[in-house]
């Protein structure tokens, strides 16, 4: 009796996972549907799951205009850039805890977690930008979210589950503290690094909103998403060409999900080479101390 009741509640949560896969998934086929449909099939709305009278006309106009591989390329180089500036800072940040002999030690983790509850706001954040002289500047758009105090927790969680035996050897050996993190806590956090690299990789990357505040009149910076947001609002047209060329009037359409198609296949080709550090990172980190 208890064999088949683990069966019947094994095959619910296939089905609920089954459900949730499928919520996910059929939206994103259908927009990868839309951006490789003829314009006539978007216009009768008959694309579905599946393309319709396949074309790629889409993509061709989208690369055709050089704001969409500028933004693209300026992404890329973003993301690159935040995920080393705040990966670094995440470990710096969370190693000293290693140490419970550091002193302050239970006053600078209060003070961390209290930054996670409050903050000061659009409007102040926003005011502080404009002293500090970041509007319409790159480093807005690196600076003010370098260091997520959630992956300072986590980071430091892992660091709790290395032995303290593996320091004080090193520290016997007349390692000091860079050493002992260089050669005993990175090689052994590789778990851990790859899955904080994926979240502030995926966060920068589908980021829009310090975009949106911070960049005034920089069209030049960007990210893809901002650019893809101001089309689906309506702020800006797809490509003046469509218009001068006589394209289809589905092809508007088409153009706004080839957008949404090219901005989120590369951090789908990323995903799949950190998933493997995603699960043991997260479990591993979560470890009390």
């Amino acid at each position: 009796m208890r064999y088949n009741t683990s069966k019947v509640g094994d095959w619910v949560i296939v089905f609920i996972f089954l459900i949730l896969i499928m919520v996910c998934l059929f939206p994103m086929m259908n927009v990868f549907s839309r951006a490789m449909s003829s314009p006539e099939a978007l216009i009768r709305r008959e694309v579905g799951l599946f393309p319709i009278g396949l074309n790629f006309d889409a993509f061709r106009i989208v690369w055709s205009d050089a704001k969409y591989p500028r933004a693209l390329g300026w992404t890329a180089i973003l993301t690159a850039i935040c995920t080393v500036v705040s990966l670094t800072l995440t470990v710096l940040c969370s190693y000293p805890f290693v140490y419970r002999e550091l002193k302050g030690r239970t006053v600078i983790n209060a003070l961390l977690i209290f930054t996670m509850y409050f903050g000061a706001g659009m409007i102040p954040n926003f005011l502080l930008m404009r002293s500090l002289g970041l509007i319409d500047n790159p480093l807005v758009l690196i600076l003010p979210g370098a260091l997520s105090v959630f992956n300072v927790i986590l980071m430091r969680s892992f660091f709790y589950g290395i032995p303290d035996s593996l320091r004080e050897s090193a520290e016997i050996d007349g390692g000091g503290p860079l050493a002992v993190l260089i050669y005993i806590y990175l090689p052994l956090s590789k778990p851990v690094l790859a899955t904080i690299s994926l979240f502030y990789a995926v966060g920068r990357w589908n980021g829009y909103g310090d975009a949106l505040i911070y960049i005034r009149t920089e069209d030049k910076l960007f990210p893809i998403q901002l650019l893809l947001y101001r089309i689906q609002q309506g702020l800006q047209s797809v490509d003046s060409a469509l218009m001068d060329s006589g394209a289809a009037i589905g092809l508007p359409e088409a153009a706004r999900t080839a957008t949404i198609v090219i901005a989120t296949i590369p951090i789908l080709i990323v995903y799949p080479f950190l998933q493997k550090y995603f699960v043991a990172g997260v479990t591993l980190g979560a470890i009390k101390e």
